[in-house]
């Protein structure tokens, strides 16, 4: 790559709120690169998320259909917006959003916009509903789980896996259960706000560890670097957390990437038993909210995925600094009123 080429970067995911997406993490990363000038495009669903206002972030935001709209509905929004912008590479990340990314990844080609996204068939296999199936094929521990679309199948859960019971939505949130009443809750809840399938899954007890990665497409893994939360909200997600010396932990990323070959980022989410058992309680199909811990501890898995969507060469990572912690603040911004109708009434910052 040219020395200081001038790139434009389009990045979703710009809620930075308590349950935080990943957009505000991932520009920051590509903002630390070293080899290009870099503008960002930030892509954004509501007109109230933060990452639209936040100075020395996105360049230009514009709003995009929900996922729900379909992709022809994205595909007309984003032929619009390159039209204006000229985006070099786009990086999704939500994975409610990623199919359609993923459907319209060669019109995107077409139109110049560069995408380092997995397969539909890699995106299919890793998802929560075909998680137990997909890990007792290639001989990783996984919990056994249960796909269900009514609360008449709880009972028959308890039965079979005991309390605690871990009740999961389709694309994201889950609930830990001690009584069949909370399970029940719990599925409505997760229901009116992901729809249906329900996952629910047994309960395993152990150390909480998340692994960001990164894969090249082949089967090679660019970046690999474990962290385990430090502190960890009502919602479940790390507001801080430390990275670990454990190869073991790397080699099942590794292990993971030559089984799928995958291509792009993503996170296994891990719970390592007493006796040093990882089992996979999820694989998320995109870069996790905290993945700026792995530029500061030296592996820039943004920096790296915008290089390979441009055809740029990228050794893999051999190293990254043990004991590097990152914590989470809230801080509050002001803005003027109008900038915020602005976002509502047009759909562009």
């Amino acid at each position: 790559m040219d020395k200081k080429r001038k790139i434009t970067v389009a990045v979703t995911g710009l809620n930075a709120v308590d349950s935080p997406g990943p957009g505000i993490a991932v520009i920051r990363g590509v903002r630390d690169g070293k080899d290009y000038e870099v503008h960002i495009i930030g892509l954004s669903y509501e007109s109230l998320e933060p990452g639209i206002y936040m100075e020395g972030m996105a360049d230009k935001t514009y709003q995009i259909p929900y996922p729900s709209a379909g992709s022809e509905a994205l595909l007309n929004r984003l032929e619009y917006i390159q039209e204006k912008e000229k985006i070099d590479v786009l990086i999704p990340n939500f994975d409610a959003e990623l199919y359609n990314f993923i459907k319209l990844s060669p019109k995107l080609r077409e139109m110049g916009i560069e995408t380092f996204l997995p397969t539909a068939e890699q995106f299919e296999a890793r998802d929560k509903v075909n998680l137990f199936a997909f890990c007792s094929k290639n001989n990783f521990y996984v919990p056994r789980d249960k796909t269900i679309y009514s609360t008449s199948e709880l009972p028959g859960l308890v039965k079979e896996f005991g309390y605690p019971l871990v009740v999961k939505g389709k694309y994201y949130e889950a609930s830990i259960c001690q009584t069949l009443e909370q399970a029940q809750k719990a599925f409505h809840k997760l229901e009116a706000k992901w729809g249906l399938p329900i996952i629910v899954q047994e309960f395993i007890t152990g150390t909480e560890i998340n692994i960001a990665a990164l894969g090249d497409g082949t089967g090679t893994t660019i970046s690999a670097v474990p962290m385990r939360k430090l502190f960890i909200t009502d919602k479940g997600k790390a507001w801080a957390g430390v990275t670990l010396e454990d190869q073991s932990l790397v080699d099942l990323a590794k292990k993971f990437i030559k089984v799928t070959k995958w291509k792009g980022g993503f996170e296994l989410e891990v719970m390592r038993t007493v006796d040093g058992k990882p089992y996979i309680m999820e694989i998320n199909p995109r870069f996790p909210a905290w993945i700026y811990l792995t530029v500061g501890a030296g592996q820039n898995q943004p920096e790296a995925l915008v290089k390979m969507a441009l055809g740029q060469k990228v050794k893999p990572y051999d190293k990254y600094e043990v004991g590097k912690v990152f914590i989470r603040y809230s801080w509050d911004m002001i803005i003027d009123i109008a900038q915020f109708q602005q976002v509502s009434a047009f759909g562009e910052n």
